[in-house]
């Protein structure tokens, strides 16, 4: 038996960085931009607000860009404060470096398993598709689909049992595939 599963995003995730204001280190971004021009040059900034404090920090996108270099469809998307384009951003490798943060998905994403059980299957092979690059522990996401502890899923590894091309005990963000021998 085959299936998949998919890994989605169910909301933006919190930015790990230390607000200037207090002592905290999570902001919240809510998908709003800010554009200033200067003469032909432009600006952009994702805005977020400290989980603690409230108070709003914000995140270059881009510096002094000549407006011609702009792609006139993104600038529509940061004018209208585009939820997407925000979290195709926050997930651009440049714009977390430029910015030095991280993201923190903790209970911004959601497992489907499509809702039936396969347990009671003598072989399952299950392939795991991601919505967006969410590190999660594959041990921990097939314990929940399968209503097992972590323990019982190392343990079927290291019997042979759960296999799979990647490693399952560490993190991953992309799509994989395992298979389940009862």
């Amino acid at each position: 038996m085959s299936s998949t599963w998919v890994v989605a995003p169910t909301c933006l995730p919190l930015l790990v960085r230390r607000c200037h204001a207090c002592a905290s280190d999570r902001f919240r971004a809510n998908g709003k931009f800010r554009v200033n021009a200067h003469h032909k040059l432009l600006d952009a900034w994702l805005l977020a607000l400290c989980t603690a404090c409230g108070e709003t920090a914000k995140f270059t996108v881009f510096e002094r860009t000549n407006v011609r270099s702009v792609r006139p469809d993104m600038l529509e998307l940061l004018h209208g404060n585009d939820p997407s384009l925000a979290a195709e951003l926050l997930q651009d490798p440049r714009v977390q470096r430029l910015n030095r943060f991280a993201l923190d998905w903790t209970g911004a994403w959601r497992l489907d398993t499509g809702g039936s059980d396969h347990l009671d299957r003598e072989v399952v092979d299950v392939s795991v598709r991601f919505g967006a690059q969410i590190p999660v522990r594959p041990v921990a996401l097939i314990a929940e689909a399968f209503g097992l502890s972590r323990g019982e899923v190392k343990r079927l590894i290291d019997e042979g049992k759960l296999v799979a091309a990647v490693r399952l005990t560490g993190k991953i963000s992309g799509d994989f595939t395992f298979t389940l021998k009862a």
